[in-house]
């Protein structure tokens, strides 16, 4: 009874993979690097629940912005992993990335400042 409860309310590794875009090799190696913790049913069966997709959605979007696994797992490490994270959650944790960005962005405009200073102490027009 369990198990058909537990398959009942949540996905299967193809339709996490067709909902995200993944393959499902993908969400296996994002399981083994503690991203995503799927229940198992008794025959060994992966089974997501719906906030699972959203996790997985958020790791390609932060690692498209340049954050490694290790940074994307210790954020995800904050979202509970006993119920749906809330909009509060998210939240809280979105604005630590927006942080950490404007922080980037900001070293970067440093980085590109000093560049174009030493461009133009050696007298090249930039």
């Amino acid at each position: 009874m369990k198990t058909k409860r537990l398959i009942l309310n949540t996905l299967s590794i193809g339709a996490v993979a067709a909902r995200t875009g993944l393959a499902t090799s993908a969400i296996r190696h994002y399981e083994d690097a503690g991203l995503v913790h799927p229940h198992r049913t008794d025959s060994g069966q992966r089974r997501f629940m719906r906030a699972d997709v959203r996790r997985l959605s958020l790791v390609l979007i932060a690692q498209r912005l340049g954050f490694t696994l290790a940074e994307i797992r210790a954020e995800l490490d904050t979202l509970p992993r006993d119920r749906a994270p809330s909009r509060a959650d998210w939240a809280a944790m979105s604005t630590r990335f927006r942080h950490r960005l404007d922080a980037r962005i900001t070293r970067l405009q440093d980085l590109r400042d000093r560049l174009v200073d030493a461009a133009r102490a050696a007298g090249a027009t930039v």
